[in-house]
């Protein structure tokens, strides 16, 4: 994603940023996707991937070039205005940067498809005008950051495809401001998910393909906004027919876990757009109505002793 901004003429590329930005460009040994990145040229309105407000850099936007390899340098901190900042699709490699601290109006940090690793650093909760932090498929180990709740305005969290383990933070039953959206996908998390997490009201929860036991139902409530719970290729064992869900729930992925029960007919009232309960342990009759028989069989295959339409096993 590269943007090229055109500003007014009265506003021209601030010498400090300009100064930062050619830094940036050495530490990266001048590369092709750098090359309009020219001190002959104002950065605000010529250079590839950066973007202006009155003559400060305000969006970095690198990505897409495999040849550019690296740590993510320190100066980046030096672009003190600097609001968006993308490194994607990259070879990024070592973590992210103290000086990162420094961007304190920062509001997108987009740093997903690098090698980047080590646990993700406590000192990003710094950022308090992050809403959008996107670090997925890279090589971040350690625990999930129960930071994250001093974030106040997080809107969402992706971390998928890495490698953090343990379990889901305690402190995530206590998010002060703005619960964000979590996309755990695709770890080596585990263990039991808390039980204060039931009094949070998550818009989407994404927890699939990790090894997380015992109860999840904590995600569900008659009175909850939610509109996306995957909990799929995980170890929940909990009974689906005791569960209520809120009217919103439009993208529901339980399959391959450990699930019990019937389902229950308030599902037939949900405005589902994706539903697949595969390979559980549910039984009985699939409610007729609503959206559910829209769904294919085989995301209803695989259970105990599920019938009725779509699957072709009569009751």
């Amino acid at each position: 994603m590269l943007f090229i901004s055109s500003l007014p003429s009265s506003y021209s590329c601030n010498s400090k940023d300009e100064n930062t930005l050619l830094q940036i460009k050495k530490h990266f040994n001048n590369p092709d996707l750098l090359s309009t990145w020219s001190p002959a040229t104002d950065c605000c309105t010529s250079w590839t991937g950066i973007e202006c407000t009155n003559g400060r850099v305000t969006l970095l936007s690198m990505s897409k070039d495999n040849n550019l390899v690296g740590h993510i340098p320190d100066q980046i901190g030096d672009l003190l205005e600097l609001q968006s900042l993308e490194m994607s699709y990259m070879n990024l490699t070592g973590n992210i940067p103290r000086t990162i601290t420094k961007l304190k109006h920062l509001d997108f940090i987009f740093l997903k498809w690098n090698r980047l690793s080590g646990p993700i650093p406590d000192y990003i909760s710094e950022l308090k005008n992050v809403t959008f932090m996107d670090l997925s498929y890279n090589k971040f180990t350690g625990p999930v950051p129960g930071w994250l709740t001093q974030m106040p305005k997080l809107q969402t969290f992706q971390i998928d495809n890495n490698s953090l383990t343990g379990p889901i933070p305690n402190s995530f039953g206590s998010f002060v401001d703005s619960v964000p959206n979590l996309f755990l996908k695709n770890n080596k998390l585990s263990g039991k998910i808390p039980e204060s997490l039931s009094k949070i009201d998550f818009q989407a929860v994404v927890l699939a393909g990790n090894s997380f036991t015992g109860d999840g139902s904590m995600f569900f409530g008659g009175n909850k906004r939610t509109v996306q719970v995957d909990l799929s290729r995980n170890k929940f064992e909990f009974d689906l027919s005791k569960v209520k869900f809120g009217k919103s729930m439009a993208l529901l992925d339980l399959s391959h876990n450990r699930i019990f029960g019937k389902l229950p007919r308030e599902l037939t009232e949900l405005p589902l757009q994706r539903f697949n309960i595969s390979y559980n342990r549910l039984c009985g009759k699939i409610p007729r109505g609503g959206k559910l028989q829209t769904f294919k069989s085989y995301e209803f295959a695989h259970n105990r002793c599920l019938c009725g339409s779509p699957l072709k096993k009569a009751c």
